[in-house]
This record gives structure tokens, sequence and C-alpha cells, in this order.
């Protein structure tokens, strides 16, 4: 099968959150010998900022973000694909290429719609009567997600989705896995994320708040948009951390903070790319509470949950390195159990499958 995919970066995590759920995922179905070829637009300085060579199970076109760029990428894509990939976000060109990937496909081509921030698509969609997804939605024959379990499935099964199938996020065990800490990264909690506009109100409450009130303790802070925001003298701000740089950022801390953007916290049951890299890590996590968590981890055993900074704060008075570790074996033993990328490529290809019928690709 030949999969032609159209993203973000494959090989930059700058300004990409999805970079390490690209590689997870498609690098696992090039194991089953799909062919992938990976699109993606020359901007945000992503090439400048690359993590990774272009990897051996995929080709990477990398094209000119301009009109003319992505109408001569697509045109390439179309002519030999068997599954066409659209992905949210690409981050320039986005509508012009939801609207003209379903009219570039061949006969006989799989046309699906790869959404990795379903909470935030579809609030937009919700506020915008307009909104050029309620027509081209339809017309591709199956969506994907990043997660989002029955909430994201129902809202698009009701825009005329023909299938909505979510794809979770996981880990790749050759890619996120224990390594020595670093003794400049050494802390009590540490947070790796971006600075979003519907996450940074967030981040104050659970971080950078529990930090103000926890001046005895150290906080390590990592991720792009952060270089003038106020911080508490306690806080090590990092900038970009490469994805190379994971596992120690991860390894370093007494614990590693997840906190969902708010749409996600809304919707519950789309689990982020970290959790999962932390996990695999064999990183004590604590999140931000949200439903379907236990889906994927065991509250209290695997992962500890937090509703507001006050509890982020108990939860750190109450974490010795030797319940952290126990936390965090745990949490990796149940990922590498079932929530690899291997896990979610053959949900990909049995979905697909289906003797062929669903979107007429054999896998």
């Amino acid at each position: 099968m030949k999969l032609r995919f159209f993203g973000s970066s494959l090989v930059s995590s700058y300004w990409n959150g999805a970079a390490t759920y690209y590689r997870g995922l498609l690098k696992a179905l090039a194991a089953h010998g799909v062919d992938v070829a990976f699109y993606e637009p020359d901007a945000y300085q992503r090439q400048q900022y690359r993590d990774i060579d272009d990897p051996p199970w995929a080709r990477v076109v990398v094209y000119p973000a301009t009109e003319d760029g992505w109408r001569r990428a697509l045109d390439e894509a179309a002519a030999d694909a068997d599954l066409l990939v659209k992905a949210s976000g690409v981050g320039v060109f986005d509508q012009a290429l939801e609207i003209a990937v379903p009219q570039a496909a061949r006969p006989g081509t799989c046309i699906a719609w790869w959404d990795v921030d379903a909470p935030a698509t579809l609030e937009a969609i919700g506020a915008d009567p307009a909104h050029h997804l309620r027509a081209a939605v339809p017309r591709y024959d199956i969506v994907f997600t990043y997660g989002g379990g029955a909430p994201v499935v129902d809202a698009y099964t009701a825009l005329g989705a023909r299938a909505c199938v979510p794809i979770y996020n996981a880990v790749d065990p050759d890619t996120h896995h224990p390594v020595a800490p670093r003794e400049d990264w050494r802390c009590d909690l540490g947070f790796l994320g971006n600075r979003l506009p519907d996450r940074e109100a967030r981040v104050e409450e659970f971080f950078l708040g529990a930090a103000a009130r926890l001046p005895q303790r150290s906080f390590l802070l990592g991720g792009a948009g952060w270089d003038d925001k106020p911080m508490p003298g306690n806080v090590q701000r990092l900038g970009h951390v490469g994805s190379g740089d994971h596992n120690a950022f991860f390894c370093s801390s007494r614990a590693t903070l997840n906190i969902n953007r708010a749409s996600m916290a809304r919707t519950g049951f789309s689990p982020p790319t970290r959790i999962f890299e932390a996990a695999g890590a064999g990183a004590c996590l604590i999140t931000d509470r949200w439903d379907g968590i236990a889906e994927f981890l065991e509250p209290g055993h695997e992962i500890l949950l937090a509703d507001d900074g006050a509890a982020v704060e108990t939860l750190l008075d109450g974490l010795d390195d030797t319940r952290a570790r126990m936390i965090g074996d745990a949490a990796r033993a149940r990922v590498l159990a079932a929530h690899t990328y291997a896990h979610r490529a053959r949900q990909v290809l049995d979905r697909l499958g289906d003797g062929g019928r669903t979107c007429g690709v054999a896998a």
C-alpha cells in the first residue's frame, strides 16, 4: 500500500507537538510493508530545527510554503497514492488542502482526514456555521483522530463522516526509554510543552503557581515561547527541547507534569504524546484530571492525578524517590504491554483492511 501523508513535519518537533506521533505511527506502518511518503511545507523554521534526518522508513518531501508548492506536492502525491491523508494543522494552506485533497485523488484511492487536534477542531466547527470542514468531511472516506473517544466519534458522525476511528498516541520503545539523568536538569518537577493560548492559564495554575508556593523545590520548564513569561526564581527554563533530549528531560526530574490544553481537558479521552513518551522513559507522571485517563494508565498506581495547583503541591510533598520510581516502572510496563505504536498501526491496518471494503485498499 502506498501511503501519501500531508502533515506539519516528520523531521522537526519545533512548534510541532505531533512529530513523535507521526514518527511512531508511520514507522510502525512501514514495518508492515506500507510505502510511506510524508509531505511537509518548508515553514516555521522547522527545517532549521530538525530533530532527525530523513528516516529510512519514509520518503520526506519538503515543498515550498506557497500555493504553487502545495499544488505541485498534491499532484505528485495523488498520482500513485493508495491511501491519501491530509492531517490537521499542517500550518500553511490548510483550508485549501482540506478542500483539494478529495478532489485530487484518483478513483479507487482511499482518502483520509486525520485530525491530530480533534477537540479544538470540533470546537471551531461548532462555533462557525460556515466552517469549510462541514462540507469537506463527508467527502473523505474515513476520519482518523489523534484520540477523543465517543464524544469525538459522535461529533464527526454528526458532521457526516462515513467512519471515524480514534488512533491514540502511544510509545515507540526504540525512541523513548530510560536514560541516565542530566545533573544540570535535576529537579522535583518538570513540564515540557510549548506556550499556547489555550494552555497558558492551566500552566500558570498547575505548574507556575505550585512553583511560586514551593520556593524550596526546583522546577524545570521546557518548550518554546516561554522566554518573556514571568517566572518564579526556582523555575529553570530551557526553551525548545529537541526530541533527542526528551528522555533525559523525563529522567532528570522526580516527577513529570502533564497539562492538557483546555479543549482537550473538556473533551477528555485524548491523552497527549507526552503521557506515553514520559511513561516509556519510566517517568513518574502527574497529570491534570480528565475523563478517560483510566483507560490508559491506572490512577494512583501508574499515574497521579491533580485537580489544581494545590493538589500538585500535595502530591510532591508525598513523593519520594522510591515511590516515584515504582510509579514510573508501572507506567512503563503498562504502555509497553498495551500502548505502543505497533498496537496502533495494527488498528489502522485492521480498519483499512476489512477485506479491502472500507476504502477499496487492501492493507
